[in-house]
This record gives structure tokens, C-alpha cells and sequence, in this order.
């Protein structure tokens, strides 16, 4: 009997001796007292870190619902993102108002193009700064006339693939070029990407396009008019922050119906943006202005705290 006693006793042994190792071992491997290894709570567990929150995207003009209280004859907006070339807007974009000045950044930017790597002179140089700074109509007519007239506005429709843009019968005035905004926001973002001005000289008028001065009660006269107010109003610091942004309006009280023509343009590297509008004379030109920079507002996305939303009041009663 005494052998199978002996072997039954080295069977527990190995059992009992093997039961006692494989906490040590474990506790070996984990570097702590084994409970660490097992559920991840000891002294010695490994720390996982946080997932660090990505950052929010920077705020821009995209597509979204606009509510204009308008009261007048005509509103209508359009948006193209720049870097899609998609445009978005009010149902009637394809719609039309007289261009007023802000055609005045194409007849600039094309008088450029046609005179390309030749010198500008001290005399045409300040045309193309007063016309754009100041939206002097003199200094305009003078390039439209240089650029022969009718050609500008054909290459203009030409080059930025306009399709609802319509000129003048009688002498294709400037200012009476029919355009609706999403052929603005073509023709704004045409300027933008070098096709208007050529490759040297579009940085310098988008950099003039910044420098526009004066608000909408500094019209002088026909040389000096105020035209830094609307879009550029309704752009929150942050958007701002991000790269400059060129403006061009267009404003004139006509007497022939009485109604105040009223158009915003700016451009930026991610997008292009055209307000139009046609109200009553007693609105005044502040009016016009408000409503671009309450457009423009209501486009910022990701929205901004609640300090920088459009008031509930409606633009109509501004």
C-alpha cells in the first residue's frame, strides 16, 4: 500500500504547489500584487487617458434659413462656397437689380487684366484706388471707357459664365447692367480667384476691396461716397479673424421709380457673398444696410452665443 499512498501525496503536491504559483506568476508579469493584472484596479493598473475633444470647426457663411422682415419691391441673396462652387440662396436668385457700383470691382479688376505686365500709371493707379475706395464714379467711367465699354461688361459675362445678367440697350451703362445675385456671387468670386484681374494685380485690387471707407451717410457727391457698411457689419470677430474680407457695394436713390437700389458683395477665400435689394426712398440707405449685414449674420455657422445672434426684431422696422 505504500507506493500508491506515496504517489497520491506527489499528485497533491503538484496540484497545491501549481494552484500557489499562478497568482505568483501573474503578479510577477503585472509588476504588482496580481489583483492589478486581473481587474485593473490596483496600485499598479495602467492609466488610460482621456480622448482629448477635438476643437469645434471655425465658424464660416454656409447655406441656412434667412428671415427678412423686407419691406419694399425686391430682396434677394446668394451664397457660393468657394470651395465646393455651390451656390445657395433665396428662391428668386436668378432674379435682377441694377448693378449700380458694385460693378465698379469688375471694370477695375478687367482694366488691369487688358493692361497685364505694363506699368500702371500714377494717374490710372489713383482712378483704380478712388473707384474702389471711395466708389468714384468719374474714376470709373474714365477705366470703363479705356477698357471700350460694351467689351468689359461682355468679357465679365464671358469670363464668370453669367447666365441671367442683362446690359444696358442704348449705351450698356455700367450702372444699369442687370444682375441678379447668384451671377454676383459668379462674378465676386471670378475677382477672387484671379480670372478678373490677371495674376498680377488680383491681390491688389482684393487689397483695395478692403481699404473701402466711409458709412452710409458720407455720399458727398458722385467722387466721394461712403460705402464700408452692410455684409462686413454682420461678420462676427471670429469669422473676421480668419483672413481679410473684400467688399463692394452698390447704392443709388433713382428717381426714374423712387426706390433706393441697394447691393452688397464680399468676398473671401471660402466664400462669396450677394445681397440685392430695391426698397422705398423714406427707408434711407441704412436700411439696405442693415438688411445685408442681418443676411449675412443669420449665415454664420456654427452659430454664436446669443450676443451676437440677429435681434428678433424685424428688419422691416429697424
Amino acid at each position: 500500500m505504500r507506493p500508491r499512498v506515496t504517489m497520491v501525496l506527489a499528485v497533491v503536491a503538484v496540484l497545491v504547489g501549481g494552484g500557489m504559483l499562478v497568482p505568483a506568476a501573474y503578479a510577477k508579469l503585472s509588476g504588482g500584487d496580481g489583483l492589478s493584472s486581473l481587474g485593473g484596479v490596483g496600485a499598479g493598473a495602467e492609466q488610460v487617458p482621456a480622448p482629448t475633444p477635438s476643437a469645434p470647426p471655425p465658424p464660416t457663411l454656409a447655406d441656412a434659413p434667412v428671415s427678412v422682415n423686407f419691406k419694399g419691391q425686391f430682396f434677394s441673396w446668394a451664397l457660393m462656397d468657394r470651395k465646393t462652387g455651390r451656390i445657395s440662396g433665396a428662391k428668386n436668385m436668378n432674379a435682377t437689380n441694377s448693378t449700380e457700383s458694385m460693378i465698379k470691382a469688375w471694370i477695375v479688376s478687367d482694366y488691369l487684366h487688358q493692361l497685364g505686365d505694363k506699368p500702371l500709371s500714377a494717374q490710372r493707379r489713383q482712378q483704380v484706388v478712388t473707384a474702389i475706395r471711395d466708389s468714384n464714379d468719374n474714376a470709373a467711367e474714365s477705366l470703363y471707357n479705356a477698357g471700350r465699354r460694351r467689351l468689359v461688361l461682355d468679357r465679365m459675362i464671358k469670363t464668370c459664365k453669367l447666365t441671367d445678367t442683362k446690359l444696358e440697350a442704348t449705351s450698356a451703362k455700367w450702372a444699369y447692367t442687370r444682375m441678379s445675385p447668384r451671377d454676383a456671387v459668379r462674378m465676386g468670386t471670378c475677382i477672387g480667384d484671379g480670372r478678373a484681374a490677371g495674376p498680377k494685380w488680383t491681390n491688389f485690387v482684393l487689397g483695395e476691396m478692403t481699404k473701402v471707407r466711409g458709412g452710409v451717410a458720407d455720399q458727398k457727391s458722385v467722387t466721394v461716397q461712403g460705402g464700408r457698411w452692410g455684409i462686413i457689419d454682420g461678420l462676427p470677430a471670429t469669422v473676421k479673424a480668419q483672413g481679410p474680407v473684400s467688399i463692394k457695394n452698390g447704392f443709388t436713390m433713382l428717381w426714374a421709380d423712387g426706390q433706393w437700389h441697394v447691393n452688397c458683395l464680399a468676398i473671401t477665400d471660402d466664400w462669396t457673398l450677394s445681397v440685392m435689394m430695391r426698397y422705398p426712398q423714406k427707408n434711407g440707405l441704412a436700411y439696405g444696410s442693415k438688411v445685408c449685414a442681418s443676411v449675412a449674420t443669420q449665415l454664420v455657422t456654427p452659430q454664436p452665443g446669443a450676443a451676437l445672434k440677429v435681434p428678433q426684431q424685424p428688419v422691416g422696422k429697424l
